[in-house]
């Protein structure tokens, strides 16, 4: 094999595709806004649809849309002559794709989308091909020219397709005030969804899970409680909750330098005050950037402005719903 530049090469395909990318500024315009208002307003879905390498990034996109508030979903055109057209509503939007705007499949849908007066958004390179001049509002993707060197493998020309949809997307969640819980709603099985919708309610130990000791107990008694709770701490409270102080292992390992006579010690005398606390409604997020920000393994649950426990969230807590 001949010594060749891939990595040249490479550079070169970025350079085209980045230069495509400027020029689709240009169609970021009154028809794009006018496609943002129609989806935005849309009482249905946003149906995407579009063959080959169009067909790819429209699931992109179907998907993109539906993550960001916007309910969407791809239909092939293909499948759509032979039946799946009618999971297409009058109340939808179709936003069909082609970089030539002469597909036939989704020219062969568009008189039936005519009839069901279906709004019709379309992306092609020119709003003169038969796509554009049959749709209600054209999004032109036109680039000044594909990376292929051939000019035939769609490369450019996808890439400004896909990063359209992207603006459609993320035009429409900003205008929406979407949120990142809105975003975790709809990523319940993942990373995301566990650490944006859990909240410290959910995962803290309470009632009789809760490592307590009343201030009258001795140090033995306390080492008994943690041991039995397996918590690697102690909260020291009163009859009502009311909390008085904490004790770690970590105080453990401390006093052990000091002398004191583990037998006979009340836990009161070697009890940390207080404790750092964190209210149940908090997201458990937002308790692990706390607990690495203190250098702690656990918290104390209070409701607001109160020294009343409710419960201790530990850090395999955390690490158990996977919000770690």
């Amino acid at each position: 094999m001949t010594e060749f530049d891939f990595q040249q090469a490479g550079k070169k395909v970025l350079h085209i595709e980045r230069d495509g990318l400027a020029e689709l500024e240009q169609y970021i315009n009154d028809d794009f806004t006018r496609a943002c208002e129609k989806i935005f307003h849309c009482q249905g879905r946003v149906i995407v649809m579009g063959m080959g390498k169009s067909g790819h990034i429209g699931h992109k996109i179907a998907a993109t849309f539906a993550s960001t508030g916007t309910p969407s979903f791809f239909v092939h055109p293909g499948e759509a002559s032979h039946g799946d057209l009618g999971m297409v509503t009058e109340k939808d939007i179709v936003l069909a794709i082609s970089n030539s705007g002469e597909a036939s499949e989704i020219l062969a849908l568009i008189p039936v989308l005519k009839r069901k007066q279906i709004t019709l958004i379309c992306m092609t390179r020119t709003p003169q091909s038969t796509m554009g001049k049959a749709s209600d509002i054209h999004l032109c993707i036109k680039v000044p020219k594909e990376a292929c060197p051939l000019g035939l493998a769609p490369t450019t020309s996808t890439t400004a397709t896909l990063v359209m949809g992207d603006a459609l997307a993320i035009a429409l969640l900003r205008a929406r005030g979407f949120t990142a819980e809105d975003f975790a709603l709809s990523h319940p099985g993942g990373a995301l969804g566990r650490k944006l919708l859990l909240h410290v309610s959910d995962l803290m130990n309470k009632e009789t899970d809760i490592p307590r000791v009343t201030k009258d107990a001795t140090l033995r008694e306390a080492l008994v409680e943690i041991t039995r709770k397996k918590l690697g701490m102690t909260v020291i409270c009163d009859d009502n909750m009311l909390i008085n102080g904490i004790f770690t292992d970590g105080d453990l390992r401390r006093i052990f330098d000091l002398g004191i006579d583990l037998n006979n010690a009340k836990i009161s005398d070697v009890m940390t005050r207080g404790g750092i606390s964190i209210r149940p409604d908090c997201l458990a997020v937002e308790a692990l950037n706390l607990m690495q920000a203190k250098h702690i393994t656990s918290l104390l649950v209070t409701e607001q402005d109160s020294d009343i426990l409710l419960g201790v969230l530990h850090m395999h807590d955390l690490l158990q719903a996977g919000v770690v």
